[in-house]
């Protein structure tokens, strides 16, 4: 790779690390993992930079080498997290204000981490990260409809997981739904400009 090329991936490594150290921690609940998953991910995409740097969508290509270094770490085994006491404040949001509005940020990490990988992945991806149906597709290799289907069954395990408490409140329909907004505590490891990365918005 020519200078150039370093520069440029040192620029988008500076700039992008932020958002994928926050995504690696919504997928494994743990920040020291966290930043190795990121790190694994940025390490790939640096020896596949010259394809990346000419996709329509590095954000998209890098996320999909993390999502998939995440998936391959626990292929074949129960997944077994240590959760944080506390989850921050800016763990979600987004299109997703049922998440956003959860107080218990605690429970919502327990929560989050009994789901399924894809269910999780398709939750974090979609209503974390703010991204489209199409585009969560697109990073986990699946149908739109796949993406519907994981994330309708996820949200509804969250709403009935026993762990969140009253964080969700009653719904008209008998399904709970988050309250307002609660603080929550930045995670050892990982400061607040690392969390607070930005989203990409539904394409």
């Amino acid at each position: 790779m020519d200078d150039d090329g370093h520069d440029e991936f040192r620029a988008y490594f500076a700039a992008r690390l932020p958002a994928l150290l926050r995504l690696a921690y919504l997928l494994t609940g743990d920040a020291a993992e966290a930043e190795d998953l990121a790190q694994t991910a940025l390490a790939r995409t640096f020896v596949a930079w010259r394809k990346v740097r000419v996709c329509d969508s590095p954000d998209a290509y890098v996320r999909r080498i993390l999502v998939d270094a995440h998936r391959r770490r626990f292929r074949g085994r129960r997944v077994v997290e240590t959760l944080m006491p506390t989850v921050p404040d800016r763990l979600v949001g987004g299109s997703a204000g049922e998440l956003a509005a959860v107080e218990d940020r605690a429970g919502l990490a327990a929560a989050l981490a009994a789901l399924p990988t894809r269910q999780r992945a398709v939750v974090v991806l979609r209503y974390c990260e703010d991204l489209s149906e199409a585009r969560v597709a697109e990073i986990l290799g699946c149908s739109v409809g796949t993406v519907k289907t994981h994330a309708s069954r996820g949200l509804a395990r969250l709403r009935a997981d026993p762990s969140l408490g009253t964080a969700m409140g009653p719904r008209s329909d008998g399904v709970r739904q988050p309250s307002r907004s609660g603080d929550g505590a930045v995670p050892p490891q990982l400061g607040a400009s690392e969390l607070n990365g930005t989203r990409e918005g539904a394409a």
